[in-house]
């Protein structure tokens, strides 16, 4: 069999060459040219409005729980990054926006497949006239959409763009995961000191109601002054409870959060220990920085980006299609002979396709885009005001408690200073044994209340390097964490 070809290669050539230049030359739809201006009187005064003494306009340092001098905090924080639950799942959510870009890179290349068939005709059978018939064929065949007007190029454009912005979200996952596991550490800690002056109080407690007992025995107190004492140490046991539950919370937290069943960390965590030391000032960078690096802006920013690309997208359907379509067949009544030259055809067939009466089905698509785009720009503008706003927060938070712990702390001196003059008075015996504790229980409660404060203070210091957007560098200076296989 001798078939000739229905179009010749120098023509099909020719096509693919015409379209190939086409489609590398137009592309409709806007071109992306950044982001709207947000906040221009914070970006021109290069300082965040909350700004206290302790904040300097440095870079900030990106692992920023280092500056805590906290070995297992640090070694949480490293657990935490390479077993959470989140932060695979996040993972794995890059790992499918990836795909999805993959996906769409090859809608720009051609689609290649392969048949064949062997059929064995038998006419007339059990007859003196039977005769039999074979046939093979085989065959391969192409096609390729031109992407004459870039609406590939644009879907493209859109796909990496997303992509990129699910990798600013798994950044993002890093920056919150780091920052609950600070905070669960520094409520552990906290809680634990706590609870060992909680447990002197409910100890002075329990002397005081004994010596008041006795007191009401010889009939120098009444039963109204035991009752009172009585409620006093349920009421400190009660709190201790409370401090037990809390601790027993933040445990169960902190493994979760490095992907463990709840009680794994107890007998690592559970001997107290003191609370992580803040450093003496923070470094909080400009506002111009902060857009650079919050993981949150930058996702927002890509989401702008694709929304403009799939403007250029739904345009392009308002114009033709091109397709080209390719075959290379073999036919022959033996199958040794099939791919011999003279049994082949050879097709090349250019496709042309129009919708340009849709009905408004293309332009409603294209306003569609045109309001997503809009969306994603008032969803930047908003993020960008949210993060100045977490940021000038956190900083006044900070400052401000820092300045309230330096009054639990006076407190706590004079707390102190007054329990020594009243062990002096007790040795000199102008003040009872009861006066003594008294004292003593408002020394622990002092200490308690500063221990907190400093909780606090610590909590406000994570609470600032999360609004900084900090810590996704240091996750991606790690091969693991960053990467999303």
């Amino acid at each position: 069999m001798n078939h000739s070809s229905s179009i010749r290669i120098p023509s099909l050539l020719a096509v693919l060459s015409l379209a190939g230049c086409i489609s590398g030359c137009t592309t409709v739809g806007p071109d992306y040219d950044g982001v709207p201006d947000v906040a221009q009187d914070a970006m021109q005064s290069g300082r965040f409005v909350r700004a206290s003494a302790h904040a300097e306009a440095e870079k900030p340092v990106a692992a920023w729980w280092g500056a805590l001098g906290d070995a297992q905090l640090n070694a949480l924080i490293e657990q935490a990054l390479q077993h959470s639950p989140d932060l695979r799942a996040a993972k794995a959510r890059l790992r499918q926006s990836r795909a999805g870009f993959e996906q769409q890179q090859a809608q720009n290349l051609p689609t290649i497949g392969a048949s064949g068939a062997a059929a064995v005709l038998q006419t007339a059978p059990g007859t003196d006239e039977s005769q039999t018939a074979k046939l093979y064929v085989a065959g391969f065949d192409a096609t390729w959409e031109a992407d004459l007007f870039g609406g590939t190029r644009r879907a493209v454009e859109a796909a990496s763009a997303e992509s990129e912005a699910v990798r600013a979200e798994l950044q993002d996952v890093q920056v919150s995961l780091e920052a609950e596991v600070a905070n669960a550490y520094v409520e552990l800690r906290a809680q634990q000191q706590r609870r060992a002056l909680m447990q002197q109080t409910a100890d002075a407690d329990k002397q005081m109601l004994m010596l008041t007992q006795q007191r009401s025995d010889r009939g120098v107190a009444s039963a109204a002054e035991v009752d009172q004492m009585q409620s006093q140490v349920d009421g400190t046991q009660a709190t201790l409870n409370q401090i037990d539950a809390a601790i027993a919370a933040a445990l169960d937290q902190l493994a979760v959060l490095t992907g463990q069943s709840p009680g794994a960390l107890d007998g690592t965590l559970s001997q107290s220990k003191p609370l992580p030391m803040l450093p003496q000032s923070v470094a909080v960078g400009d506002p111009a920085a902060l857009l650079k690096r919050r993981p949150d802006i930058r996702a927002a920013e890509r989401r702008l980006a694709s929304s403009n690309a799939q403007i250029g997208e739904k345009k392009a359907d308002y114009f033709p299609k091109l397709t080209l379509l390719g075959n290379i067949g073999f036919s022959s009544d033996s199958a040794s002979h099939l791919f011999r030259s003279s049994n082949s055809m050879l097709l090349g067939l250019p496709y042309l396709s129009w919708n340009f009466l849709d009905f408004g089905k293309t332009a409603a698509a294209v306003r569609g885009a045109e309001a997503g785009y809009d969306e994603a720009i008032a969803q930047y503008e908003g993020t960008v005001l949210n993060a100045l706003r977490d940021a000038n927060t956190a900083l006044s938070r900070y400052g401000y408690q820092r300045n309230s712990v330096v009054k639990l702390l006076a407190q706590q001196a004079s707390a102190q200073h007054e329990t020594e003059l009243m062990q002096q008075r007790r040795t000199a015996g102008t003040a009872s044994q009861i006066d003594l504790l008294d004292a003593q229980r408002a020394l622990y409660n002092a200490q308690q209340n500063a221990v907190q404060g400093q909780g606090d203070l610590l909590k406000d210091f994570v609470s600032l390097q999360k609004s900084l957007g900090l810590g996704w560098e240091a996750a991606s200076a790690g091969s693991k964490p960053a990467d999303a296989s």
